[in-house]
């Protein structure tokens, strides 16, 4: 894994409420090639447009309201966004020092360079700086995304199976991660 690579050639930054409605697009063609590619983040293939876009304003919605953290991977114009993370930091009452980590989605072209990684460490700073202490999350058991949680230190707590679909359709399982990244 090269992070290096990735830090020269992309900015990592959160979206405020205004610039995540104003790169909606952008956001739905990052989740749309994900997809494309056999990605099971929640959504059935074809993923059109329009659905992708419906999420994307909801997450918007979820900026605005502060119930959720945005930050996205662009190339240095800012024209292109490669990936993205979301802290979801709006959580149950008793659960006020947790937060989600949800939707890591790097674009197929821009893989293979640290942006996953630079990605899931931008997310925990930013839980970290919202006061969190605890982080959860849930991949495909098996996959790529599961081998770099693994790698940063996140701790398996178990398999699910027949968790989720595959975009195309059958079952996959899911393995659930969390990490502590400040004492309580």
């Amino acid at each position: 894994m090269e992070e290096s690579v990735a830090r020269e050639t992309v900015e990592l930054r959160s979206l405020g409420p205004q610039e995540a409605r104003e790169r909606i697009a952008a956001l739905s063609a990052v989740l749309m090639d994900c997809v494309e590619g056999g990605a099971s983040v929640s959504f059935m293939a074809p993923l059109t447009r329009d659905r992708a876009d419906a999420f994307w304003t909801g997450v918007a919605e979820g900026v605005a309201a502060g119930e959720r953290i945005l930050i996205v991977a662009h190339d240095r114009d800012g024209d292109r966004i490669l990936g993205t993370v979301q802290v979801v930091l709006r959580q149950p009452e008793n659960q006020p020092h947790r937060a989600d980590i949800a939707k890591m989605l790097v674009h197929r072209a821009a893989r293979r360079r640290g942006l996953g990684a630079a990605l899931m460490r931008a997310a925990e700073d930013a839980a970290r700086a919202a006061g969190k202490s605890v982080l959860v999350l849930d991949t495909v058991t098996g996959g790529a995304a599961e081998r770099l949680y693994t790698r940063l230190g996140w701790v398996p707590v178990g398999v699910i199976p027949n968790y989720a679909l595959w975009p195309q359709g059958g079952f996959c399982d899911t393995t659930v991660f969390y990490k502590q990244i400040r004492p309580l």
